[in-house]
């Protein structure tokens, strides 16, 4: 009976966000013939609003950029169009303070290793990707020692300590990327072929300063680190952003090494690169020194600046001091020139807007209050949002939920959607039923083994004990199948690398829309309920003991 009342009420706000008279709208940029706008959650809305955050002049939206503030004003302009309120104060932002790093002439940087029978020398691009983490101006090593620690993971309740017995201060560590169970297929270690938060390539690094490594080279491999070397060394070769206050918990050198590049140097060394990676998959793993020493020398320009994070609210009726937060991220690939449209963020600010337009003129009126989040940095590192959950606008313990709605792929209708992270909350269940109000099934994502969960903004809330939602469209397409959804997100994700392009004809944004709806719903009924979410058991994460929800 419950979950028949709770379908009715989502019938009910599904039709409620499809059904409403059009709002005229002011704003000069959209072009002609697109002045007006929906209070629902409408295809032509959402495509005005991409078309205006895919053009050239908000392109490269990278921190304290013209291109940043020309977004920033954008949404605020359609926020207050809308009618929400400003959700810092009287703020429509809040300040994030960074430190931009970028390596100086990077085709000069080489990784030079000396050993007993000459020198290795790597190549930035071709073999690794180094920058200064800790933001130093110039960056050294001079013969450091080099320490193969397996996955450079602490891990007491899985009784694992990949620095157990080892000194490596001063010295430079070799890590695996992401975590033994997803390597290994091994179910009882970690999530099994399910990331953690233990794979993240910034856990590695954060764990190796925190043992006094002076420089940290994760071993990359696609399927673990979920981007294609081409993709990471894009990213690499342009400006990296830090958190100006965390700067002392990174090492001074971190990058990536190709997995050629780094069986060379294990066969250089003398030592089995299967064997070695392979024992790395054991409890008890004893890290191994590598009898050879590393040397690198580069110079950083480095910047110190501001970004922002923007938020709008819609003031609970009732429980005002109560939130749910849909969030997304405003930060584009800035330096990879294929990449446009839906394909970055334009699609998830698309979104929020969209989200806070059916929001705007809900009835009745939402009882719990619902912010609207733009996230600087994402691609950084979570920098955005890893700033909010230090200095959130309303209590950690009163904010009900985070629906995050990051790059939403544009793949076209589909039968089900997908949770990434799925089965940690009572949020699937919640999603399940909205998505039977629109006659489609919940699957787990796919995207899981790629470890996105870990990388994208909710990972924040998440890791402060606030349940969260991040879905999508799945791959069983009304037209074609799961064939064609197969086809269509490898494409998407070629377009992410760079290595196709894309452009309006490839739009297809219903997918997106009855994507849109469905959070709506989730976020409609938390609005109006009284409990909060929980935690499954087995989650990785946990309400905060000092949280005053009811449950």
């Amino acid at each position: 009976m419950r979950r028949l009342i709770a379908s009715l009420a989502m019938l009910g706000m599904l039709t409620a966000c499809q059904h409403h008279p059009s709002s005229v709208a002011d704003n000069s940029e959209l072009g002609p013939g697109a002045t007006t706008f929906s209070p629902g959650i409408m295809v032509n809305d959402l495509a005005a609003h991409v078309r205006v955050l895919s053009s050239e002049p908000y392109r490269h939206r990278t921190p304290g950029s013209a291109s940043e503030q020309r977004t920033i004003e954008y949404l605020v302009q359609q926020f207050e169009r809308i009618g929400v309120a400003p959700g810092n104060g009287d703020r429509w932002v809040q300040d994030v303070p960074f430190i931009a790093s970028t390596v100086d002439k990077p085709d000069q940087v080489t990784l030079d290793v000396a050993g007993a029978v000459g020198t290795l020398s790597l190549a930035f691009g071709k073999d690794m990707v180094v920058n200064s983490p800790a933001g130093h101006a110039h960056s050294e090593l001079d013969a450091a020692s080099l320490v193969f620690v397996g996955y450079g993971i602490v891990a007491p309740e899985q009784h694992w300590d990949d620095y157990a017995g080892v000194d490596v201060h001063g010295k430079t560590v070799v890590i695996l990327a992401n975590d033994p169970g997803w390597d290994s297929n091994d179910a009882q270690l970690f999530g099994g072929r399910i990331p953690t938060t233990y794979g993240r390539w910034s856990y590695k690094v954060e764990q190796a300063a925190l043992h006094g490594a002076a420089a940290a080279l994760v071993i990359h491999d696609p399927q673990a680190a979920g981007v294609g070397w081409n993709g990471l060394v894009t990213h690499w070769s342009g400006t990296r952003y830090s958190d100006p206050g965390t700067s002392s918990h990174r090492t001074a050198i971190a990058g990536w090494l190709n997995a050629d590049a780094a069986r060379s140097l294990f066969a250089y060394a003398g030592i089995d690169f299967i064997k070695a990676t392979q024992a790395a998959h054991e409890r008890g793993f004893k890290a191994m020194n590598i009898p050879a020493q590393l040397s690198t020398r580069f110079d950083s320009t480095i910047q110190h600046g501001v970004s922002h994070n923007v938020i709008a609210k819609v003031v609970g009726s009732k429980k005002p001091d109560e939130a749910i937060i849909f969030s997304t991220h405003t930060e584009d690939a800035a330096s990879n020139p294929h990449l446009r449209g839906p394909t970055d963020s334009a699609a998830g600010l698309g979104g929020l807007l969209e989200m806070a337009e059916a929001f705007a003129h809900k009835a009745p009126k939402a009882h719990r209050t619902v912010y609207f989040i733009a996230f600087t940095m994402e691609g950084s590192g979570l920098l955005g949002s890893q700033y909010y959950v230090k200095h959130p606008v309303i209590s950690l313990d009163h904010t009900i939920a985070d629906i995050n709605m990051d790059a939403l792929p544009t793949l076209g209708p589909s039968r089900d959607a997908a949770v990434i992270g799925f089965g940690k909350s009572d949020l699937d269940d919640y999603f399940a039923d909205a998505l039977r109000a629109q006659h489609r099934r919940l699957t787990p994502a796919d995207m899981e083994v790629q470890g996105v969960f870990y990388r994208s903004d909710q990972l924040s809330f998440a890791s402060h004990g606030v349940p969260v939602l991040y879905a999508r469209s799945g791959l069983d397409l009304v037209q074609g199948g799961t064939a064609a959804g197969h086809k269509r997100f490898g494409d998407y994700l070629r377009m992410l690398d760079g290595d196709a392009p894309n452009d309006e004809a490839h739009w297809n944004l219903q997918g997106e829309v009855e994507d849109l709806r469905a959070l709506f719903m989730v976020g409609g009924r938390l609005s109006m309920e009284t409990t909060y979410p929980k935690w499954k058991a087995g989650a990785d994460f946990a309400r905060r003991p000092t949280s005053q929800a009811t449950q």
